[in-house]
């Protein structure tokens, strides 16, 4: 059974490639979803795919681009929806 992984990036991560290296990872993952910039200098990421595949996904979060400097993330572990048909990054 697929899952859903809904995390709030925070750090130094805009401007550093993160989006990119996200997306990269996840289609390396299988995933699916999107990673999007949000306003307040934080990255939003909503993947879906196995439990082990987004359990790396998250670990990779943590790390980031090789410039990115995270300080925290915030993963919330839902039901897989089944909507999203490729990972994307998408502007909020």
């Amino acid at each position: 059974m697929n899952k859903r992984l809904e995390a709030i990036v925070t750090g130094y991560v805009q401007g550093v490639s993160f989006r990119y290296y996200a997306r990269k990872e996840a289609l390396r993952l299988g995933l699916t979803g999107w990673v999007a910039n949000s306003p307040d200098g934080s990255v939003r990421v909503v993947a879906e795919g196995s439990k082990n595949n987004l359990g790396a996904f998250s670990r990779f979060l943590m790390n980031g681009s090789p410039h990115a400097h995270v300080e925290h993330v915030q993963a919330d572990w839902l039901d897989a929806k089944g909507e999203f048909s490729d990972f994307r990054i998408r502007h909020l």
